[in-house]
């Protein structure tokens, strides 16, 4: 029972971890916007077009 418990804290404290890092990120992009856009986690690229093409980008 005591590994379950464990486990169970080790994952939420993983994820709160996560939670406070990516707000961390985008404080720190809002205080330095001169740095580039802040990067979401939607499985995008951020390159100007929206596409990681290289054809379409014009590179």
């Amino acid at each position: 029972m005591a590994t379950y418990f464990y486990t169970v804290v080790a994952i939420f404290t993983i994820m709160v971890a996560g939670i406070a890092v990516e707000r961390l990120y985008k404080h720190f992009q809002a205080m330095n916007p001169h740095l580039g856009p802040f990067r979401k986690l939607d499985g995008k690229c951020t390159c100007h077009c929206g596409s990681c093409d290289e054809e379409s980008c014009g590179h």
